[in-house]
């Protein structure tokens, strides 16, 4: 649910020698530093982070608002495998326990403190009625220890204050498993293409399952199949396809061109039109939202996000108005795991919509000074973590950039000669 947007936009890379070119499916990356950001996708983070907060507090018209976590898992794995393949680019290898590091500096402070934050207050707001009467400790430990979905899959639990974790264990349980894979694959010689390939099978597989498996909940409840690490993988599996299709020259042009255009609007459109149409709360009654629909939103996400990373558009440059994009850089990492333990501990007191609405604003707040007190102090701590080769830029770009002078040179004594 936390990944850094630290992405170049894709561009066409410099060109290499045939042979090692096309073995590879892959061109070098944009000469931009790694830490540069794309606001853009920070933009996309704020309202996705809005929409699940909004239908947590039960704002009207906000029944579909849950539709922004599969927006995160999207680009969760876009980034990230973006991140490990320009990291296998530029050293030939991924460093899978720095990578691992980085995502506890990323994740783990900010949820220690909420969890104990909340585990304090259990008395106060721990019995929703979902939890079975688990205790602040069991709570605890199953938020930590990253197993929310399994609690919620297979033991029917929900973790009431932490029940936002179970998205993160989904993404932690996922990246145990992904880049070892990834790394592996390519160090036996797989093309991108094919791995690619490979991922757009399973997701098939993923939403045959979530279709098969599925089984009507009771009371309402979220059907259990939602939160399985394999039958909701789609989404993630969605990003980093994304990833890998960027890096072939060809995909990068055809989402440069018109068709990066259309398809930032028509993702964007689908995403909204899905989560609006969601009127009512039986839509967890029909095995096919889980097997279509929610995987479908994946695929809207990846094109959107492929379209936003590689050609300006309207939607991108009000996606990465400063505000926007600071609050979906900064905010909504500590906001997803906040604003269901203030929700619980103040909603009873602020009657109203009115009261609604101030409500998620001290959450907002609350949020806010969790960012500058408890993350950012870490980040710094993370960035000690970054493969150096993510601030030099790769051998192509590097001779790219050393011929560049010797270029300026000639034309410039082709000039002198000929006057």
């Amino acid at each position: 649910m936390a990944t850094t947007t630290t992405l170049t936009a894709p561009s066409p890379a410099p060109a290499r020698s045939g042979a090692a070119s096309a073995e590879s499916g892959a061109s070098t990356r944009p000469a931009q530093a790694a830490g540069s950001r794309l606001p853009a996708l920070d933009g996309v983070r704020t309202l996705a982070i809005l929409g699940v907060v909004l239908y947590h507090f039960h704002v009207p018209h906000f029944n579909g608002g849950f539709v922004g976590v599969n927006v995160f898992f999207v680009l969760s794995g876009y980034l990230i495998t973006s991140l490990l393949l320009k990291e296998h680019v530029r050293s030939n290898t991924i460093n899978l326990a720095r990578f691992w590091a980085r995502r506890v500096l990323r994740l783990y402070p900010t949820l220690i403190v909420v969890v104990a934050v909340g585990a304090s207050l259990w008395f106060l707001v721990g019995d929703d009625g979902t939890t079975k009467n688990l205790s602040a400790g069991g709570a605890a430990l199953i938020a930590l220890t990253y197993t929310g979905n399994f609690a919620r899959a297979f033991g029917h639990i929900s973790q009431g204050i932490f029940a936002p974790s179970w998205s993160l264990a989904m993404e932690e349980q996922f990246y145990l498993v992904w880049p070892p894979v990834l790394a592996l694959a390519l160090f036996v010689g797989l093309r991108r293409r094919t791995i690619a390939w490979t991922l757009a099978g399973l997701v098939v597989v993923s939403c045959a399952l979530g279709w098969l498996l599925y089984t009507t909940p009771n009371s309402g409840a979220t059907a259990d199949i939602y939160f399985s690490p394999v039958a909701n993988v789609a989404p993630l599996l969605s990003g980093c396809i994304l990833a890998l299709a960027l890096q072939s020259a060809g995909a990068r042009r055809l989402f440069a061109s018109r068709f990066g255009q259309v398809a930032t609007w028509v993702g964007a459109a689908y995403i909204v039109a899905v989560m609006f149409s969601i009127t009512s709360g039986d839509w967890n009654q029909h095995a096919p939202f889980f097997g279509m629909i929610l995987p479908s939103i994946g695929v809207a996400a990846a094109f959107m996000v492929g379209g936003l990373v590689s050609r300006p558009t309207l939607v991108s440059r009000v996606l990465a108005l400063k505000p926007m994009a600071w609050f979906g850089a900064n905010v909504s990492y500590s906001l997803y795991l906040w604003h269901v333990l203030v929700m619980s501990l103040l909603l009873p007191y602020f009657p109203g919509l009115g009261g609604t609405f101030a409500v998620i604003a001290i959450a907002v707040g609350v949020a806010i000074l969790s960012h500058f007190v408890v993350e950012k102090p870490f980040l710094v701590v993370k960035r000690r973590f970054e493969p150096k080769s993510w601030s030099r830029p790769a051998a192509g770009q590097a001779q790219a950039r050393q011929a560049q002078p010797a270029a300026k040179q000639a034309v410039a004594g082709q000039a002198t000669v000929s006057s």
